[in-house]
């Protein structure tokens, strides 16, 4: 299986606009195993949009939870328990992009964590982060996190308008390297998206051995 983990620095750090452009760029097909919160919409929806995505490119959740809260206390509001175990990657020929939920240490249930699913999954991970003041502390305690766990990690997309700075900072400390730059976008859909060009080799990327 080749593909990514796209995972945040925090929560509305711009993962689902980076997991479309993922998608749409490499021709992927597009997994959100737990969405939590549906009153404004589903990630699943975004992504389809965005991406102009055929249902056929669209593996369905594994756990929807009505509530827009961390993933345990909506599952618990649910009076559902998420299963680790009953996650397990669908089978296609295509790349997969899978987005997490919010960050790496949200917890999914009593005991497990969104990196443990990751670590289930063996998905190298890409790591969304804001391009703008704080970022450096939020990445850095983030590729750490992954590291110990013996993650692989293909590298960070930065979310925003551009701080070369901040980028620089990432990639020294963080020995890591950016693979994109997404500014806001307006109008934002699949011709935009698309406008943006990788700065490393995705493909290449997608095949990392966890």
């Amino acid at each position: 299986m080749s593909g990514f983990f796209v995972t945040g620095t925090d929560t509305d750090v711009g993962k689902t606009v980076v997991a479309a452009w993922l998608t749409a760029y490499l021709g992927a097909d597009y997994w959100k195993p737990i969405q939590s919160g549906v009153a404004d919409g589903t990630d699943t929806k975004t992504v389809r949009a965005l991406a102009e995505l055929p249902d056929e490119r669209i593996v369905p959740e594994a756990y929807v939870l009505p509530e827009p809260l961390s993933p345990h206390e909506s599952a618990r509001r649910a009076g559902v328990t998420i299963d680790l175990a009953a996650i397990r990657l669908p089978e296609t020929e295509n790349f997969l992009v899978v987005e997490g939920a919010g960050g790496l240490m949200v917890p999914l249930n009593e005991t497990e964590l969104v990196i443990d699913l990751m670590e289930d999954l063996g998905l190298p991970a890409i790591l969304v982060a804001r391009s703008t003041l704080g970022t450096i502390n939020h990445t850095l305690l983030s590729l750490e996190a992954l590291r110990r766990r013996g993650l692989a990690v293909a590298g960070v997309i930065m979310v925003g308008p551009e701080s070369g700075h901040n980028r620089a900072a990432i990639e020294r400390y963080g020995r890591t390297q950016v693979i994109a730059e997404i500014p806001w976008l307006d109008p934002l859909n699949r011709q935009t998206l698309c406008g943006i060009t990788p700065e490393l080799d995705l493909k290449k990327l997608a095949q990392m051995a966890k």
